[in-house]
């Protein structure tokens, strides 16, 4: 395969495991935490029920998270590069539902 039959491979779209995204977006104080979030099957992603710490999230995924006496939906607007502070965090995804 020559150098110009490489470029026209489309591009994976960008994808992040959800226990990184739980505690990059600080719905987990810590990676341990989002992990176990996800595994014991709390969180959906798409209406599917998450039971692994390794599900890829994308760009524009809907996520149904349990916290405290909350449950939130929000969709990813943008995957974050790493934990930032909460603003950041804030910035990349956008709040469909807060209730109880």
């Amino acid at each position: 395969m020559n150098g110009r039959a490489a470029n026209l491979v489309p591009a994976a779209p960008p994808t992040l495991r959800i226990d990184k995204l739980l505690w990059y977006l600080r719905f987990a104080h810590n990676r341990v935490m989002a992990r176990k979030l996800a595994e014991q099957g709390h969180v959906r992603m798409n209406g599917r029920r998450i039971e692994r710490g390794h599900v890829r999230v994308r760009q524009g995924d809907i996520l149904t998270i349990p916290q405290g006496q909350h449950v939130h939906v929000v969709r990813i607007i943008v995957l974050p590069e790493r934990r930032s502070s909460a603003l950041q965090a804030q910035s990349c995804y956008e709040i469909l539902q807060t209730g109880n």
